[in-house]
């Protein structure tokens, strides 16, 4: 009698919870209690290149290389090593582009160096007037803004490499600033609660249509200006792709994980369950977690644990 009188109550939350709390579903905070103990920041910098002994050596060099050869300047091997013949090379283009030939790759030189690459990708000049939101999907590596359910613009991007994944999910734009650097000319934050995530232009426009990043989503600068607009703060942003591994962590209310993730996506499956896939432990996920939990007879703790992942079968 009693667990038939609180199911009842639940049911009752239940309800109230959705009417109540589902325009507030996205929170806009960033940063959120984290049981995977982790936080990431997608650090899209540039390295500063300069001349050291012994070389410098990395990535950041192979893409100098690989500029320098595209344009005629460099005629090495692509080895990642500041050697004496790339940073020749590099001084040489660097006294003809009339900027400072110190050897130094900063942010002025690969600008310079990228500024052929930089072109607006054909979009329509619809302007929305309606609900929006974007759709990330990564492997097609392309955004999509929707008006009122209608595709309106699409642009290429660059995503995260497989080391570094971009959040698959569905989050909103939490802040947006003019910015510079790695950043490119404009960065749309993402309220995703366990790192420091963001649509952003850059200052590597080669790397965009490839998995490239740090986990932001990378858009040409003249591409990423003329989205920055249109998209005000609290815009939904949904990113398609794989879910990240379960590890079947210990879950409570008011926390955040990836694994929540999964939680949140079956429930909804369940159709117990109408918010968002943002890996937050909030109201409405909890509401949802402790009906499923006393419609199957399970302890209504509210506790994301074993027990609970073979209940939604999530694991043998």
């Amino acid at each position: 009698m009693q667990r038939i009188l609180k199911q009842s109550i639940l049911v009752l939350t239940f309800f109230l919870v959705v009417a109540l709390f589902s325009p507030m579903t996205y929170a806009l905070d960033i940063y959120s209690p984290n049981p995977d103990n982790e936080i990431i920041t997608c650090s899209d910098f540039d390295m500063v290149i300069r001349p050291t002994s012994p070389p410098m050596e990395g990535p950041d060099i192979i893409e100098l290389q690989m500029l320098l050869r595209e344009i005629d300047y460099y005629i090495g091997p692509i080895n990642g090593i500041y050697n004496d013949l790339t940073e020749k090379s590099l001084k040489t283009f660097q006294k003809d582009s009339g900027i400072n030939s110190d050897g130094w790759v900063t942010y002025k030189t690969w600008q310079t160096l990228t500024g052929n690459y930089d072109e607006i990708t054909p979009v329509t000049n619809t302007k929305p007037t309606g609900s929006l939101h974007l759709v990330i999907n990564k492997s097609e590596r392309k955004i999509y803004l929707y008006d009122d359910g209608k595709l309106i613009k699409e642009y290429p991007v660059a995503v995260g490499k497989a080391e570094t994944p971009t959040p698959v999910g569905e989050w909103k734009i939490a802040s947006k600033g003019v910015w510079g650097g790695g950043f490119g000319t404009r960065w749309m934050g993402l309220n995703v609660p366990w790192g420091k995530f963001g649509i952003h232009g850059t200052n590597k426009p080669y790397s965009v249509g490839t998995y490239a990043s740090h986990g932001c989503i990378r858009m040409l600068n003249k591409d990423v200006e003329d989205l920055y607009p249109l998209v005000p703060i609290g815009t939904p942003v949904i990113i398609e792709g794989d879910y990240p591994s379960l590890m079947y962590r210990t879950i409570k209310p008011g926390t955040a994980s990836r694994d929540m993730l999964h939680v949140q996506k079956k429930l909804r499956e369940l159709g117990v369950y109408w918010g968002p896939v943002d890996g937050r432990y909030g109201k409405m996920t909890e509401v949802s977690t402790t009906y499923f939990q006393l419609l199957n007879n399970l302890e209504d703790d509210g506790i994301i644990n074993e027990t609970y992942y073979k209940a939604l079968k999530l694991r043998d």
